[in-house]
């Protein structure tokens, strides 16, 4: 492994020890990631659906970090509601999430209209969306799972690549983990930021990630326990009792709204009873159509379907895909975001100098 980056980690310290020689809270960050996308912390809200709501991409963005909304289920004119929104909570930089699963004209053409200045791309071909997203003045984040599919992302045009491991909570394309993958990114698309995903949730992961050569963290599990989070208090609570062994990495199992897209969440009921079932295909299972939830409109959430288990929802929450990467083991408390993203940063400071 190459020698630790001068400009990263100029000092190693306890994690225990605090000094009042480090930078102060909120001052700029002078690496780049920051720089690139005048942000004043190395901190990325992960685009969960149904749960990063306009509050809480506001709130992150407040508070130096990038917050990034998931737009990519909602229709054009959601869209531009959920964008103008979060610009009524905030005059700092944040981005919108699009799935190229699904991928779609009319969203990014509602995306240009708004004038969003960050988008981020997952899953699926992009297709002619980035150089598109260039040319009308965004700046394009580009989720890749190997370094690889990152060189690729770089030959597009990204301007920042999200390394996401294995640990990711959510869907999760790869099967390499954070600690191995991030380097090897780093590695292979030069002078480009680089931002870590999967495993995250405290100032000793952004520390980690920092020391491979990542220039900021993208963080999900840590900020659903976030009041500004409008997750169901089921979920929350199978969060914060949750241990890093508590999750599961599946093909197949929530699939029925978004077939062929691996997830990782936490263990429940559904999964106990599918596993127990030999893990049968759609149209086999055990308690298939069974409607589990229901949304405020009375509209139903069937067992087995990708949805975020938000705090609108009644029903049988604990049956629902409660998203969640390995590192829900250090998520036990519920806080401001606000509070998260300086509690991380302060953490890592005290660890690496940045």
């Amino acid at each position: 492994m190459s020698a630790f980056r001068s400009n990263q980690l100029a000092t190693l310290r306890s994690p225990h020890y605090y000094s009042a020689t480090y930078p102060r809270r909120g001052a700029i960050v002078t690496n780049k990631f920051c720089t690139r996308f005048g942000t004043n912390n190395p901190v990325v809200l992960a685009p969960v659906g149904g749960v990063s709501s306009p509050e809480l991409v506001a709130a992150v963005s407040n508070a130096g970090g990038l917050g990034i909304a998931p737009v990519w289920y909602l229709d054009p004119d959601g869209l531009k509601a959920e964008v103008r929104r979060i610009r009524s909570l905030t005059d700092k930089p944040f981005g919108v999430n699009l799935n190229m699963d699904f991928r779609s004209e009319a969203q990014l053409e509602a995306c240009f209209e708004e004038g969003v200045e960050i988008i981020s791309l997952f899953w699926g071909d992009t297709g002619d969306f980035v150089p598109r997203a260039k040319a009308a003045g965004c700046q394009v984040i580009i989720t890749a799972s190997t370094a690889e599919k990152a060189r690729a992302a770089v030959a597009l045009g990204a301007d920042a690549i999200c390394a996401q491991g294995y640990e990711a909570g959510g869907h999760v394309e790869g099967t390499v983990s954070t600690i191995a993958l991030v380097p090897a990114v780093v590695d292979a698309v030069g002078d480009v930021p680089v931002i870590a995903a999967g495993g995250i949730a405290d100032g000793r992961g952004l520390a980690a990630a920092l020391a491979l050569g990542a220039s900021a963290a993208w963080i999900g599990t840590r900020f659903l326990a976030a009041e500004e989070a409008p997750v169901h208090p089921t979920y929350r609570a199978q969060l914060l009792a949750a241990s890093e062994d508590d999750t599961d990495r599946y093909d197949d199992l929530y699939d029925l709204s978004w077939p062929n897209a691996p997830h990782r969440a936490l263990k429940n009921a559904t999964s106990k009873m599918w596993e127990a079932a030999g893990k049968p295909a759609l149209g086999q299972r055990p308690g298939e159509g069974e409607v589990l939830a229901r949304r405020q409109d009375g509209s139903g959430i069937v067992r087995y379907t990708s949805a975020s288990p938000n705090a609108a929802l009644e029903g049988d929450i604990e049956g629902l895909s409660m998203w969640s990467g390995q590192g829900v083991g250090l998520v036990t408390k519920i806080q401001p975001a606000a509070e998260i993203v300086a509690e991380i940063v302060d953490q890592a400071r005290a660890i690496v100098t940045f």
